[in-house]
């Protein structure tokens, strides 16, 4: 018995002008890559770590040695960071180690194209899946990181309460703000190498406006800044779910990333509008 195929139809109408087929035909590609993300992100995985020495260990090293200067800044007193209701030393690695997830978000989707180059413009397959695999990667990553976040709490006795529950919402609020973002400078960052290059440095100056390594302020101009800076009431509420204190600012976590939710399945569509003019210019 033969089976029906299925049927693409490509017409020279601009997709948005017809936003239920959009979003549909967006979905159906997801959930028809998916598999396809998997095998790019095994891949993607054994080539990451196959040329190292140290191996799985560098998904450690960035926010430890990040949190180690702070630290090393505080016990000789050339700082003094105080409120932070838990030793310091774990304050600083818990809020470094979730500000690197929010870091490897927002860089997924930029990294990604870049390594598809070659197989967009030659293949054609569902372009979310090299996206989905980008995300992989980013939660492989953080599982990893939890290692080293429950040997910090157990270390200096940081003993976790109810308010634990509310952890994985606030760490998909980090992966959505940061994915975001990503889509946000996908148009730009995919002509131009100097967007992917630039992340690590703006993010680095972004870490000190944003209670990572110090307790958020509510007067002066860290205070307004933080007051303004989307990512301060998501870092500060995950940090605060894992040590048991109030989570003053989960109302306004929430809304963050509801938000950033929103704002990524916009740019999956905006990504699907622009992509082959992207590839055009990117010239494969």
């Amino acid at each position: 018995m033969s089976s029906e195929l299925p049927v693409r139809v490509y017409t020279p109408e601009p997709a948005i002008q017809h936003p239920a087929v959009l979003i549909k035909d967006l979905l159906r590609d997801i959930h028809a890559g998916r598999e396809l993300a998997w095998r790019l992100f095994m891949r993607d995985l054994k080539a990451q770590y196959r040329q190292t020495y140290f191996g799985y260990i560098w998904a450690f090293l960035p926010p430890l040695v990040a949190s180690l200067t702070f630290i090393f800044l505080q016990s000789q007193g050339i700082t003094n960071i105080e409120g932070t209701s838990i030793p310091y030393a774990a304050f600083a690695m818990m809020g470094t180690l979730l500000w690197q997830t929010f870091v490897e978000s927002m860089q997924s989707p930029l990294a990604a194209i870049q390594q598809a180059k070659p197989m967009l413009a030659k293949i054609n397959f569902p372009r979310e899946a090299i996206l989905m695999a980008g995300l992989y990667m980013v939660g492989f990553n953080f599982l990893i990181r939890m290692i080293l976040l429950a040997v910090v709490m157990s270390v200096w006795q940081v003993v976790p309460t109810g308010t634990l529950v509310v952890f994985p919402l606030m760490m998909l609020g980090l992966l959505f703000c940061g994915f975001a973002i990503g889509m946000a400078l996908v148009p730009l960052g995919g002509l131009y190498g100097d967007v992917q290059r630039g992340i690590p440095i703006v993010a680095q100056f972004w870490m000190l406006l944003t209670p990572v390594v110090y307790p958020a302020r509510t007067e002066g101009l860290s205070g307004l800044l933080a007051t303004w800076n989307p990512i301060s009431p998501v870092i500060t509420t995950a940090r605060a779910s894992l040590t048991g204190q109030p989570l003053d600012q989960l109302p306004l976590a929430v809304g963050v990333t509801c938000g950033a939710l929103l704002i990524a399945l916009c740019g999956l569509i905006a990504f699907r509008l622009i992509l082959p003019h992207l590839i055009a210019r990117m010239g494969g």
